[in-house]
């Protein structure tokens, strides 16, 4: 698994330390996970951004964290590397983000956002690229 977080991660130029520690908050390494909304797979990604990725399997490890870093790479763009804006819309959503100011109004979110920047910033012991 850590060597397709690598690879996916550098073809769309994103930290893979950073996908690792969302994998490790969204799913805790579980390609079977499934949130009670609906989120799938080892990056929890929805099924609708799933359908827009091209996801056949998202419990399918190499689907579902190319569809991850495909749409966290998205969000990069639109938040301008915004990082926690960037974590917040995936969590809730960009539209929850912009309007709602969801990472005050939701405490699951603001929690998200903490608890994946802890784990950022101790995933020293992986190699950046």
């Amino acid at each position: 698994m850590q060597e397709t977080i690598r690879s996916v991660s550098a073809q769309h130029g994103v930290d893979p330390k950073l996908v690792w520690a969302m994998i490790r908050v969204e799913s805790n390494f579980n390609p079977r996970a499934v949130s009670h909304k609906g989120a799938m797979g080892l990056m929890q990604i929805m099924p609708e951004t799933a359908r827009l990725y091209g996801v056949k399997d998202p419990h399918d490890p190499i689907q579902n964290i190319r569809a991850g870093v495909q749409h966290l790479t998205f969000l990069m763009g639109y938040f301008k590397g915004d990082l926690r804006l960037v974590l917040g819309a995936y969590n809730s959503g960009v539209r929850a983000v912009e309007q709602l100011n969801s990472m005050s109004r939701y405490p699951e979110t603001k929690k998200y956002i903490a608890d994946v920047l802890g784990h950022y910033r101790s995933a020293a012991h992986l190699p950046s690229r």
